[in-house]
Order: structure tokens, then C-alpha cells, then sequence
């Protein structure tokens, strides 16, 4: 029987959580083995150049300087100058946060809210939105926006919601004050790992965002196996013994899954641990990328729309960037919340894109003429849903899988809202406490064998 400590570790996933714990075990003198079910790396980390010469980022449209550096990438990136957002209210567009912060019933609300307290349940997303934004503002903003992305109501979703949202509108204010000032994209809300700075703002990789994923994937030679989806991750006493790829089955030492956490249980074969996760929800989302002629069609980067319109929101990313489309043109993206199955979702693309343009030309008068094709990206897992009646489960699936040899990563893995740079130290986080425990392991057997090897050296000695 093989040594545990010879067997690989199973890496479940080629995207950036599973490349970061893959080669973060690597370089801590593990053998790692990778696994990725599509016939290519970075999943939604990837880029997708068109032959028109447009440019779409699967998720993020950006990252950190701070992620790049971390990554080895600084040196391939394009500085980001300008970031903003802006929401449609009462017909007219309002700046986040400040001009939301203008609007006295807004402000007055938000007073009233800190005093004294909404009903309802304090557990709860509505709850806490309405108490930290007070009733005027959620109600009419907030409320509208999480609902439609996340297609539940806001009093089944848990308060911790809200987390994702920057906590001091005084910083939040500071860090866009400092962008202007700076000519750069200063980064609020995009990492909760690491703290929010002036010294952090959005870069662009030359080549988009899958280069950071095709950089870690450089350091892996021979480690990752694509159109290779593991079938089964076999349990036993609790344990991880083996995985399941291409009908063989492979010991392997431990798992580091980026499968979605309600995936997860139909993979594990001996043990009924991760049968609660089942239940788990993600939003279903389409993603519409319209090609259009003319720049700076929306009037800011991102555009939110609480009611009236079939997408809770639009972006407008070469306004930033303007190197994603070629001179002259743009994309806008519509972000359309579904279910798989519904109108939306089964709808065919070009449908899709003349039912953007159509709800569109009172956004951007003239869209029609404007428009000259689109891109659609359908996922049915594009955020988690914190449902109030998990949220015990989501919060100890932090500490553990409960199976000895199991870790769970990665926005979909964790469960968690996480962006590109959290997913990235946060997978970090669950690897070096899973290394340190295996330290803590093995150190009574080490101080053990080093004593038996004192023992037989004095035994010889004399």
C-alpha cells in the first residue's frame, strides 16, 4: 500500500482558484494533479477576441494592481483611469454614492433608519438594508437591484448580503475623490481580503483577463489534464481515498474541489456530509454583449436600472478601457437575471440582441442604427443566492467540508460573492491552513522518529 504522503493532490478545476491552490501546494513540495472538465483553462476567467476585433472578459472586465503583482503579471498590464457608476431614478440618472447622498429623502430616511430601527427581521436582507440605507433608498433602489439579481425576494435572503457593499460611505466618498484627483481607477469593493487603499486601482492585462490564469497554468507543466471532468471523489470513514477520471480511479492524498458546492455532493461517493449543500442555490444570468458604433453611449461605466427595464443593469466597459473594441465602436453589456428554462434563457441570440437594442432606444437614442451584432454568454451558476434559510451551513462550510482531505475554493467552491482578487486570497487562505494542519499532523510521528533515531544513536554510541 502506497504512502499517503506519496499521493498526489486532486485539483478539481482550471480555473483561477484551482491553478492558485495547485500551484501554491506545488511549491510547498506537493505532487498535484489537475483536472479540468472543458477542453480549456481560465473557465470564467477567460477572454474571447472576436474577428472584428472586439474584446470580451468572461467575468471580470478587470483586475487589481495588487492581484497583477501578485500573480507575476505587473509588467503585461495597462493602467485603467477612469471607473464610475451612476443609477436611474425618477428618470434620471444619479451618481453612486455621492449623488445618492443629495437626494434629501434619501438622506433623511437614512437618518430616521439609524434611530429607530425598521420592523421585520433583523436577519434578514431587507432588514438591513433598509436599516443601513434607510426605507426611501432601499426600497427604491437597493431592494429592486438585489432582487433582480438574485431572483429572490429580499426577506428570504440572509443580511449578510449585504457585506459585499462598502461599510463607510465616508471612505467610499475618499477613495472616489482620490480616482479624480489621480487620473486612475482606485478599487472600492472589488477585494474584502486585503484592505481598500488609494495604492490599489484596476489594471488591464494586454492580452485580458485569462492571462492571469495562462501565467499560473506556464508554472504547471505536465499538472493539468483538460476535457478530463472527474466523475466521482471516493470517501471512506470520512476520508478522501481516490478520484474517479476517465472510468480509472486515481489515491490521491486530498481534493481541492472548485466544482460548485451543490455539484459537490453528487461527486462524493461514501459519505452523505455534503448532502445539506444540495439545496444551495446560483443565480442563473445572460449576458448580452451588444457591438455598437460611437463611444460613451451610457452615461457612465456602469449603469444600474431598479425597475422598468428587462436588465438590472448595463456596462459600458471602453469607456475605460478603450482598447476592448476597435476605434470608433463599443460594447454594451446587458445583464439580464434568469432561470434556466425561461424566456430569456431559451431565447435565440439574435433575438436576444434585437430585444436588448428594443428596450435600449430610450436608454441610448438612435441604438438601433448603432447596432451591428452582439455576443451571448449564458451561465446558470453567475452568483451565489444567500438564502436566509441556509445561511447556518453557508457560514460553517467556511470552516470545513466535514470530510478529512476535502477542501472547497473558488467563488463557486466557497459559495461566497468573492471577486477575481478575493478568490484569490481567500484560496490561498484555505491552503496554507490545510498545510499547516497536515504539519500539525505530522509532527508528533517526526519528534517520534527523531527520537527512536537518538535512541538507536546512543545505543550504538555506547
Amino acid at each position: 500500500m502506497r504512502d499517503p504522503d506519496d499521493l498526489p493532490i486532486a485539483v478539481l478545476g482550471a480555473g483561477i482558484a484551482g491553478l492558485v491552490a495547485a500551484l501554491e501546494l506545488q511549491r510547498n513540495g506537493y505532487a498535484v494533479k489537475v483536472f479540468e472538465a472543458a477542453p480549456v483553462i481560465a473557465g470564467l476567467g477567460g477572454t474571447h477576441h472576436d474577428d472584428d476585433g472586439f474584446t470580451y472578459d468572461m467575468g471580470a472586465h478587470f483586475i487589481t494592481n495588487r492581484l497583477a503583482a501578485a500573480i507575476g503579471i505587473s509588467g503585461d498590464c495597462r493602467l485603467v483611469h477612469r471607473y464610475g457608476e451612476t443609477v436611474l431614478i425618477d428618470g434620471r440618472y444619479v451618481d453612486y454614492p455621492n449623488g445618492l447622498l443629495q437626494k434629501p429623502r434619501f438622506l433623511a430616511s437614512a437618518l430616521r433608519g439609524r434611530v429607530q430601527p425598521p420592523d421585520g427581521d433583523p436577519s434578514t436582507a431587507a432588514w438591513r438594508f433598509r436599516r443601513d440605507y434607510g426605507q426611501a433608498l432601499a426600497d427604491e433602489v437597493a431592494l429592486p437591484l438585489l432582487e433582480a439579481w438574485s431572483g429572490s425576494p429580499a426577506d428570504e435572503l440572509a443580511a449578510s448580503v449585504a457585506d459585499k457593499i462598502p461599510a463607510s460611505i465616508a471612505h467610499t466618498m475618499f477613495l472616489h475623490a482620490l480616482a479624480k484627483a489621480t487620473n486612475r481607477a482606485i478599487s472600492v469593493g472589488y477585494c474584502w481580503a486585503q484592505p481598500m487603499s488609494a495604492s490599489v486601482f484596476h489594471v488591464y492585462p494586454e492580452n485580458g483577463v485569462a492571462t492571469l490564469c495562462e501565467r499560473i497554468a506556464e508554472q504547471l507543466p505536465g499538472v493539468i489534464q483538460v476535457s478530463s471532468p472527474v466523475q466521482a471523489i471516493v470517501v471512506r470513514d470520512d476520508k478522501v481515498q481516490a478520484v474517479r477520471v476517465h472510468d480509472q480511479e486515481i489515491a490521491v492524498r486530498a481534493v481541492v474541489s472548485t466544482a460548485p458546492i451543490n455539484i459537490l455532493p453528487k461527486l462524493v461517493e461514501g459519505s452523505d456530509k455534503l448532502e445539506k449543500y444540495r439545496r444551495f442555490r446560483y443565480r442563473p444570468m445572460v449576458m448580452v454583449n451588444l457591438k455598437l458604433t460611437g463611444r460613451d453611449l451610457l452615461p457612465d461605466v456602469v449603469a444600474w436600472y431598479p425597475t422598468g427595464y428587462p436588465f438590472f443593469r448595463l456596462t459600458e466597459a471602453t469607456q475605460s478601457m478603450p482598447w476592448l473594441a476597435p476605434e470608433g465602436k463599443t460594447m454594451v453589456l446587458c445583464d439580464i437575471g434568469a432561470e434556466v428554462g425561461d424566456e430569456h434563457w431559451t431565447m435565440d441570440d439574435d433575438a436576444l440582441g434585437d430585444y436588448c437594442v428594443d428596450h435600449l432606444e430610450d436608454v441610448i437614442p438612435g441604438v438601433r442604427e448603432r447596432y451591428l451584432g452582439c455576443r451571448v454568454v449564458r451561465t446558470p451558476i453567475a452568483y451565489p443566492v444567500y438564502l436566509a434559510e441556509y445561511e447556518e451551513d453557508r457560514l460553517a462550510l467556511r470552516e470545513s467540508t466535514g470530510i478529512d482531505g476535502l477542501l472547497s475554493v473558488g467563488r463557486h467552491g466557497e459559495f461566497s460573492h468573492n471577486l477575481m482578487e478575493d478568490v484569490y486570497w481567500t484560496t490561498m487562505d484555505r491552503v496554507h491552513r490545510w498545510i499547516d494542519a497536515q504539519h500539525e499532523i505530522d509532527l508528533p510521528a517526526i519528534e517520534a522518529a527523531e527520537r527512536s533515531r537518538r535512541v538507536a544513536a546512543d545505543a550504538h554510541l555506547g
